[in-house]
């Protein structure tokens, strides 16, 4: 690829264009938005190097999924996620008291470089996270890279690493519905929200199919469904970085899938999936995950070798 091209609405977005197809793959949103919502950057729309958009914003089910976006769902008894919080035994109550934020500090780098021969987009920006009333809870530095676009297959990728470092006097403690009770509702962390065309869509693992990953374990997971309006399909794929279970904090433990299609589809490889995961003051938690964007649906074989082929 040459030549990514980037425009930068200072205070708004950033995005990014591929000139060969002229397709928008994405924004960056970081801009604050509803507070009820919990305020955070993210990506959307996502778009296949055909220009179909793969992603979703304020759906009418779940107005604080936003595309693809790094979150929390519970942090200290805090909600960063979004919108209701889980109580157990009482289900999801309107808790506004609850609902943090994250905000952007500063972008340290936007940029292109190449790596081997091959062009690599950069966006380094760094974050805080707050409670409601708040107080600095957390620092986090992000890095979301663009790389291999290639036109003759119809794919693209990026790799999102956040670095998120305690800045309390006490642990922060990471816990998802689950871990408060909800079974099969691990949700936290990197979480994508599928458009409506990708409801009923396919789920591929690497060694199974089907809504019965909820909760697994494994290098990879994928979501393909065909798109409302155009022909065709398109694929997307979730890895993580084999170093995602040795961050330093306590509980640390491999990631588990969040994954569904009904009623929505979304994925979200969650780091404290069935148990909290304790960060001490000063500690930082790192989470590094590939997203491909494909045209098509790839079967597992085809997904299995693209990875291989670009190794971590």
């Amino acid at each position: 690829m040459t030549g990514l091209r980037i425009v930068h609405a200072h205070g708004d977005r950033i995005t990014v264009t591929e000139p060969a197809t002229g397709v928008e793959l994405f924004s960056y949103v970081y801009r604050p938005e509803a507070a009820w919502e919990a305020p955070k950057p993210y990506l959307h729309p996502i778009r296949t190097l055909a220009g179909d958009i793969v992603t979703d914003y304020r759906p009418n089910d779940h107005r604080w999924h936003k595309g693809l976006q790094f979150t929390a769902s519970h942090l200290s008894g805090q909600n960063l996620w979004g919108g209701n919080t889980y109580v157990h035994g009482e289900g999801y109550l309107q808790l506004p008291e609850r609902v943090g934020s994250m905000a952007h500090v500063a972008f340290d780098e936007i940029d292109t470089h190449l790596d081997s021969g091959a062009e690599r987009l950069v966006i380094a920006e760094r974050l805080t996270w707050h409670p409601y009333s708040g107080e600095l809870w957390a620092d986090e530095q992000r890095r979301i890279e663009v790389h291999d676009v290639d036109t003759e297959s119809g794919s693209w990728a990026l790799t999102w690493t956040s670095a998120v470092t305690n800045r309390r006097d006490e642990p922060l403690l990471f816990g998802s519905p689950t871990t408060h009770g909800r079974e099969a509702a691990g949700y936290t962390g990197l979480f994508w929200r599928g458009p409506r065309a990708f409801r009923d869509g396919r789920i591929i693992g690497p060694d199974g199919e089907g809504p019965g990953l909820m909760g697994s374990q494994g290098p990879w997971l994928a979501v393909s469904g065909e798109h409302d309006g155009t022909d065709g399909h398109a694929t997307i794929v979730f890895a993580h970085a084999p170093e995602n279970d040795h961050t330093g904090a306590q509980g640390t433990h491999p990631d588990h899938w969040f994954v569904r299609n009904e009623p929505f589809a979304g994925i979200a490889p969650s780091y404290a999936f069935y148990d909290e995961l304790v960060l001490d003051p000063g500690d930082t938690l790192t989470r590094r995950y590939r997203v491909v964007v494909a045209d098509g649906a790839w079967e597992r074989e085809e997904i299995a070798k693209y990875l291989e082929a670009r190794p971590w």
